[in-house]
């Protein structure tokens, strides 16, 4: 497998993240977007919508190609079901889904590299402006997510059930993947996480592990 990404991507690490925990080898190919390189002839003519992360696999006659880093890390967690990245249950898969969302479709779209720079250049915003946009969105979304938390953690308490080690239950799933490249990106920009005390716990957690700590961004081999 190769896997085109940007190593300050948070779709990227998603991916990189997955791809550790299920102790899959892959080929890292750099794509520079600070640079431009996504639009490039040459990558344009691999991934049409000019985006990472972009994960080629073998194929008869040519290579297979998926974009989307929520549909990668669901397709390699049904071609390589262990360990698994949601829960067996559709009640459980269900939460972690809306829990991933949170990070993947109410936070990181408005706040992209795309938006900030589009944010920068014709709308002309100054760079504090751009970081309040940030930083309201961000947390915004991390409060979401910190009620989810909470919710699941009240639940499980009615069960007579221990507090979950990782987003939900013991084991890290598709929202820890989605969970941790926010919390990195946001502190790479200054966010200061007030109020959100579980949803840090588990990042914390999280951050205990090999595969996510080989996943972070000062760990690539393009790394500036």
């Amino acid at each position: 497998m190769k896997l085109y990404n940007y190593f300050r991507s948070g779709t990227s690490f998603r991916v990189r993240i997955a791809l550790n925990l299920k102790g899959l080898d892959y080929d890292y190919v750099a794509v520079h977007l600070a640079k431009g390189e996504q639009h490039g002839p040459t990558y344009r003519a691999l991934s049409p919508d000019g985006l990472v992360p972009l994960l080629e696999l073998e194929g008869e006659p040519q290579p297979l190609r998926l974009s989307q880093s929520m549909a990668i890390i669901e397709y390699l967690d049904e071609v390589f079901p262990e360990p698994p990245l949601l829960p067996r249950d559709p009640l459980g898969r269900a939460r972690v889904r809306a829990l991933a969302q949170t990070i993947a479709c109410e936070i990181h779209p408005i706040n992209n590299l795309r938006v900030l720079k589009y944010l920068a250049g014709p709308l002309a915003l100054s760079e504090a402006q751009r970081a309040e946009w940030y930083n309201h969105w961000v947390m915004e979304g991390l409060r979401i997510y910190e009620r989810r938390l909470q919710q699941l953690a009240e639940e499980r308490a009615r069960q007579d059930l221990p507090p979950s080690v990782y987003s939900y239950g013991d084991t890290p799933t598709l929202a820890d993947c989605c969970l941790v490249p926010q919390i990195v990106n946001g502190r790479r920009f200054g966010l200061e996480y007030d109020g959100i005390p579980l949803t840090l716990a588990v990042y914390e957690r999280c951050m205990q592990l090999e595969a996510f700590q080989r996943a972070h961004p000062s760990r690539c081999p393009d790394a500036e």
